[in-house]
Order: structure tokens, then sequence, then C-alpha cells
């Protein structure tokens, strides 16, 4: 199979290439015959059948352009990810970039603490036609290296020529899934003068039909032989508001203002029942119970303000940037479960003596960063950027759990943690001819990190000193070929979900976090080949990531009662190919594939436990022009082999397809309408998960539903075509894992 794809891709160049030469040959021709009959400006773009690539690649970054992806009009900016090179969307819309979950978002190049923490479900309401391109750094640099990412996603906001006037737009969608709800949203800008400002607002709505979830499965536990399983039914109805201000103050040519305030809110009402039998090995029932759910309150904010001067001196290219940044996240989680006995199972006497619970939950994490950076062109082709930065973090969590008819038996937590982190750093970048280098080194000092447990301040938990090398290596091999080599190192730092102490309990689990966690290290050492002809553009990047003592899952096991926290307990290599494709065969087909492929070895050498397997996560299209501007649309994405994320199981190959058909209408193409059917012959699509070691072993199997028939609008309006300007550099804060985040 391997030796057939090389072939194929090597057959794939080759035609292009012999493409390149007979349209050479032939253009010479016509110009010749053109010119003799003074029709060679009038027909000369008739002539023209190369494809505009959408993708662009640069020493430390790969760029999609989704302002010339016909389709960004009507999609959402999730939907547009799953075409962009290193980036995958799974069946929950989690995102990966370059097979991990450790990324951040930026904004037109700044850190968005907001977009970071609970990306889909902001990103879902997000239209496409909002952006122009998306760019994943590979190699951040020195800057930001020790930031705790494998790569940034930086999705660039439209821009043009500054001219006075208005522009907007205005889309929404719906679909069979949504109802009573809609996603909505509206984007304006404009100048006046020196100034130019901009807002956007949206609304995006998740109904109870579109988050009905069925979930059975069952647990076998090691220890005791007994045997559990469980049914479940829930919906989390709800909606998320998401709104930014940007505005930007151009002085005079050398100086350069810009602030903005932006992030989002979302509110969701989680509520479900659940069906539990606990037997003997041998088949006979112990207990049996009904439960019911309810979160009533599930509240998140999460915002950000930021402020940057920009300085430009009389020596060319050179600048100075100061930055302001303040970040703020709120969070509050009430739950009730309630039990009764399922006398239908058994009539035995429940194990545990309350008959349910309320538990309250508030988090808060507010982040201060101030950051200098210097540019500064040392001659030609050779350039250094040196900076500094402080960051203030603080978290803080407040829980409580009151179990009904049993006494003394609540629970109250409250923790904090603050860190103090500052950093140095040097970025030198060469430039000649077809070769350009970046070489980096950073120094992190973690110096004052400390926790507080019901008001009795602990011990500090680290004092840390980090050195962060990074360096890249671009050959331009021809004008259409490139081959780059890069070598990482991050930083993970945990958030605030990994260290709270406090104690969630139910009558089958026990969970906490842990407040003596430590950051980890990863390492990542890559290879990028990149070709861009006339009909195709290949990417192809494989990549080798380790890291010792991180941050992993840590389950055991008391009688049938499960217990989860985390530790520095993982031992992690990965070795993955990833591969991007973009052909057109014809002259109005369109052919794009973009796939990630890795074998993951997770190790716990305390517990002496190791799982290792390989997956692939994949996104292919075809997009055909027919007659009467019309375009459509056949995808197909999922996974293939078995996914594993620690060290006790894996996720099963899941797929999935979607159709649609657009066409845009008005001068200019203003309004565009898209129809659109996701899995339309099959009304419920499952994923299936098993724990295979350990305390027990597991299988889960979840039914979400997932036929869906949608409409899209798009409409713009207004002349102008200035941008909100932003300063060159900024505020990019990427180093926590396991932050506040949105779970069920």
């Amino acid at each position: 199979m391997k030796h057939i794809l090389m072939m194929l891709t090597l057959g794939l160049i080759v035609s292009d290439v012999w493409a390149q030469t007979l349209e050479g040959e032939k253009d010479s021709l016509f110009e010749a015959r053109m010119d003799s009959i003074g029709l060679e400006a009038e027909l000369r773009d008739l002539a023209v059948t190369a494809q505009r690539s959408l993708v662009a690649n640069d020493i430390d970054r790969i760029a999609y352009d989704v302002s010339g992806d016909k389709e960004s009009k009507v999609l959402t900016v999730l939907d547009m990810l799953r075409k962009v090179p290193y980036i995958t969307v799974d069946g929950n819309d989690n995102i990966k970039v370059k097979g991990s979950s450790a990324f951040k978002i930026y904004k037109n190049g700044h850190f968005d603490s907001s977009l970071s923490r609970n990306a889909k479900e902001v990103l879902k309401a997000m239209p496409a036609s909002m952006l122009k391109r998306v760019e994943v750094i590979t190699e951040p640099g020195a800057r930001e290296d020790a930031e705790g990412v494998d790569a940034i996603l930086n999705l660039v906001f439209e821009e043009g020529n500054k001219m006075d006037g208005v522009t907007g737009s205005l889309s929404g969608s719906y679909n069979t899934q949504f109802h009573p709800n809609a996603n909505a949203n509206a984007y304006l800008m404009t100048q006046l003068g020196k100034l130019t400002a901009s807002v956007d607002y949206g609304y995006g709505g998740m109904s109870r039909r579109e988050t009905e979830t069925k979930v059975n499965g069952w647990t076998a536990y090691t220890k005791t032989g007994n045997y559990l399983k469980t049914t479940d039914e829930h919906q989390s109805p709800g909606f998320v508001h998401f709104a930014d201000v940007n505005l930007s103050l151009e002085l005079d040519t050398m100086n350069l203002f810009s602030a903005s305030l932006g992030g989002y809110f979302f509110n969701l009402n989680v509520e479900g029942d659940s069906r539990t039998q606990m037997t003997h090995a041998q088949g006979s029932p112990l207990y049996g119970y009904k439960s019911h759910f309810w979160m009533p309150d599930y509240l998140h904010h999460s915002w950000q303000g930021r402020m940057d001067y920009e300085h430009h001196t009389h020596r060319k290219d050179e600048r100075w940037t100061v930055s302001y940044m303040l970040a703020f996240t709120r969070q509050h989680v009430k739950n009730e479960e309630t039990y009764e006995p399922d006398l239908e199972l058994t009539d035995a006497a429940l194990p545990f003596g309350y008959t349910g619970f309320l538990s309250d939950g508030r988090e808060r994490f507010s982040e201060h960063t101030l950051q200098l950076d210097w540019l500064r062109p040392l001659g030609k082709g050779h350039q250094l950027e040196t900076g500094a930065k402080y960051i203030y973090r603080r978290n803080h969590s407040h829980n409580h759990q009151d179990f009904y008819d049993i006494a003394e038996s609540d629970t109250e937590t409250r923790f904090r943690h603050r860190t103090h982190v500052s950093a140095l750093y040097a970025d030198y970048i060469y430039r000649c001819q077809r070769w350009s280098a970046r070489a980096g080194l950073r120094y992190e000092l973690s110096a004052f990190s400390f926790g507080e447990y019901e008001s009795a301040e602990g011990d500090d938990l680290k004092v840390l000193n980090d050195l962060v090398p990074q360096i890249s290596l671009k050959w331009q091999v021809t004008d259409r070929q490139s081959l780059k080599l890069g070598y990482t190192t991050s930083i993970r730092r945990p958030g605030i979900e990994y260290l709270n102490p406090a104690i969630e309990r139910s009558p089958l689990s026990v969970s906490q976090g842990n407040a003596h966690l430590k950051s980890n290290r990863m390492q990542n050492l890559h290879v990028i080949y990149m070709y861009m002809g006339q009909r195709i553009t290949l990417n192809l990047a494989p990549a080798v990531k380790w890291s010792n003592n991180g941050i992993g899952l840590l389950q055991t096991s008391h009688g049938d009662v499960k217990y989860t926290t985390y530790g520095n307990i993982i031992n992690h290599r990965r070795l993955q190919f990833e591969g991007y494709m973009q052909w057109k065969p014809l002259r109005m087909t369109t052919l794009v594939i973009n796939a990630n492929a890795g074998h993951d070895k997770y190790e716990n050498p305390a517990l002496g436990l190791g799982l290792s397997r390989w997956s692939a996560f994949f996104y292919g299209y075809v997009m055909q022009d027919l007659w009467w501007k019309l375009k459509f649309t056949l995808a197909g994405y999922g996974q293939v082999g078995k996914e594993i994320s620690d060290v006790y199981g894996y996720s099963e190959p899941w797929g999935a397809g979607s159709v649609s058909l657009q066409r845009s209408f008005l001068p200019d193409d203003r309004l565009t309408v898209r129809l659109g059917a996701n899995i339309p012959f099959r009304e419920f699509k499952g994923y299936t998960s098993h724990t295979i070691q350990g305390d027990f072993t597991q299988y889960n199997h979840r039914l979400q539903r997932s036929r869906m028939f949608s409409l899209s609008v798009s409409f713009r309006f207004g002349g102008l075509k200035a941008n909100v300007r932003k300063t060159e550099t900024s505020i990019e804060n990427d180093d926590i894992v396991g932050g506040i985040t949105k779970s069920r």
C-alpha cells in the first residue's frame, strides 16, 4: 500500500510538470498568434487553466487561503478548519493541530484566551467569511516557543487597502437539528480618518434535538469480579454569544496604537436519565437504581482585553512593541442528581446511604501579562528579535457538595493557585536566496507558584528554571519545491482542572485534581516537503515527538468504585505522518485530501502499564463547478485505526460524510446561498471506546443524532476595504493544559 501511494504521488507530480511544459509551449504559440491578429489582451484570460493554490509555505508556518475557497462564504470556521493542513476535527468537534490538542489560537497574530479554552463552541457559530486565511505556525520561535504548544493556530481576519466608508456582512444558518434555534452573525467595520474600528457579534443555538445523546456500556471490575451495566440518555440545549471590538489609531507612519476587547458567554441546561445494574460475576443481581441528573446552571464567561503600542524607528523594518493583556474566565456549574431503587431489577438495598446530591462549583481564572519586543535588522538577510515577558496568573475554585438524607456528609473545598512567570528570549532569522534559517533560545523562570487549601496556605509547589532551544532550516529546492527541517521544545504547565483538589463523588466514582503537579517538556523533530504546481499542491510532513514525566490520567478502583486523578506519570512517544493534497484533474473539478496518521506509545513506569496503537484522521472532498454558477461538493471524514490518549484504552474507527450545493447571486457575488446535508442516510452516528487494562475493563458506545439538512445564507454590504491594523507582535500565552473546559 505504501509503495502504491508513493507511485501515485510521483505520478501526479510528473503529470503536473508535463502539463506545465505542454501549457508553456502552447502559451508561446498562442501568444504569437494573438499578437498577429491583435486579440491578445481580450483572449489571454481564456487560456488560463492553472489552479490557484490555497496553501502557502514559509520558514515558520503554513497558510490556507480562506478567502480563495469558494465555500468560505457559507461555512463556519470549524467546517473550514477540516480543510487546513495539519488540522483535524473529530466526531465530537474536538480540534487537533499536528496530531495534538496542545495548541493555542491567535486572532490576527495575537493570543486569544477565550477561543483557546472552548474553541469548538465559538467556532461552530463563527462564519468563515470573516477570515482571510488560517495559519498553522509550525515553528513558533523562541519568542513563544516555551509557551507549551506543539503549534499555533492563527486566524487572520479580512483586510485590504484603506478608504473611508462602511462595510459589513450578515450571515445565518438553520438546520433540521436547530429547532427552535439558529446561528446568526453580524459584522461591521468603519474608518474615520486615522481611526479604524470593527465590531462583530454572533449567536449559536444548541437545541435538545441537536444535543440528544444515548450511551450504553459495561464495566468489569478486576478485583471483585463484579459486572456493571449502564444506560444513559441526555440532552444539553443552550446557546453561545461571542463578540469582539477592535480599534486601531495610526498616529503617523511611525506609531500605531491598537486595542481590542472580546470574548464569549455560553449557558447550557444539561438534563438526562440513566439506569444502572450491578451483578456478581455469575450474573446474579447485586443492586440496581435509576437516576436523574440536571444542571440548571452551567454558565461560562471568558473575556480578554489587550492594548499594544508599536513604534517604528528610522532604520528600515526596526520596531519596538509594548503590550499589556488582561484575560479572565468565570465558570459556575450547579449539578443535581437523584437516585431511586430499580425494583424491576432487584429489591436489594442500595450500598450507599444517600438518595442524591447537589454540587455547586465555581472556578475563577485571571491573568495579567506585560511584554516588550524589539525587532532589529542586522543587514541584508539577517534579523534579530529579542524581548521580555512577565505573567501573573491566579486560579481560584470553590466547590461544595451536599448529599441528601445522610448526616455530616457535605464537603467543601476552596483552592487557590498563583503563578509568576518571567522570560527572556532571542530569535535570529537568516534569509539568503534559496536558504532560510531560524534559531532561538528562551530562558524562563517560574518563580512563585503556591496553593492555599481552605484558607490555610500550603507549601510552595515549584520554582523552575528552563532553557528552551529552537531551530529550523528551509531549502527552496526549486521555485515549486521546498524542504524544511525543524526542532522545537515546549513546556506544559497544569491548569486548574488538573490542579483543583476538590473531591467530586457519586455512587460509582470519586475524582479530584492534584495540586502538586509539575510542568513537563515536550520535544518535536519534523521534516516538511512541499510541492506547489499548476494542477497540484502537495505537502508531506513526517515527525517524531517525545516527552517524559508528562501529566496523565491515573485511575484505580476500590471495591466497585472508580477513583481518578492526575499525576506526572506518563512517557509518550509519537511517530506521525501528515499529508495534504489539492489536485485539479479537470478545469472545473477540485480534489482535496487532508490526513494525519500516527503511532502512539504511552507508558506508566510506576504501574508497569503501556499501550501503543496507530490511528489516522482524514478529510477529503471533491468540488465540481456546474452550470448556472452552481457548485457541488461531496465530502467524507473520520478516523481509521484505534486512537489512544493514555495507557488504559482506545477509541474505535468512525466515518461520516456530507453533500452540498451552493450558488452566489448579485454583483460581486454579494449574496451566497448553500443547501447541505450531513450523514443523510443515518439518524444517529455511533462512537465506541474501550478500556482494556488497569483495575477494570470497560466498553462505552455513544449514539449522537447526526442526520441534518441545512440552509445557509451570507450577504455582504458596503464598500470599505480598510482593516483594523494590528501591531506586528503582541502577547501570546500558550503553556497551560487542563484549564476550564466544557464537558459532560
